[in-house]
């Protein structure tokens, strides 16, 4: 598979992500549920606390795609869900750590929403990944 970041303005760079990316060559597809602060029972985790909610749910997604043979090396788009925009915005470090030693800035849209599927959980994150 190859990558080509499309971006016509530099702004979205510094934030993490692409504005696009041509994907060629790609022969699989794994898209993700959204993952969420959940342990391996679905019982939500880490109440109230953004930053290790979004931490769980990357290490779920980490999980998730391992199951499929990928990385997160092989995102491509990224949809993410936080009951509090502000403050999933304060910990978007957690992204760059985890995609930042991958070399990849997928696209990604961000949207604020009054809750998630379980009353408590405060981040949800889902990919595409693609080989």
């Amino acid at each position: 598979m190859e990558r080509t970041a499309v971006n016509p303005w530099e702004w979205s760079i510094k934030l993490g992500y692409n504005q696009a990316e041509v994907i060629d060559s790609a022969t699989r597809q794994v898209i993700c549920a959204g993952q969420t602060a959940v342990d391996e029972n679905g019982a939500p985790q880490r109440p109230g606390d953004m930053r290790a909610q979004i931490s769980l749910a990357l290490d779920n997604l980490e999980t998730v795609l391992k199951g499929a043979g990928m990385d997160l090396s092989k995102v491509v788009k990224l949809g993410i869900y936080a009951t509090d925009v502000d403050e999933a915005l304060k910990n978007f470090d957690l992204m760059g750590m985890r995609f930042g030693p991958h070399q990849v800035a997928p696209p990604m849209t961000l949207l604020g929403v009054t809750r998630l599927a379980i009353p408590g959980l405060l981040f949800e994150i889902e990919a595409t990944a693609m080989t």
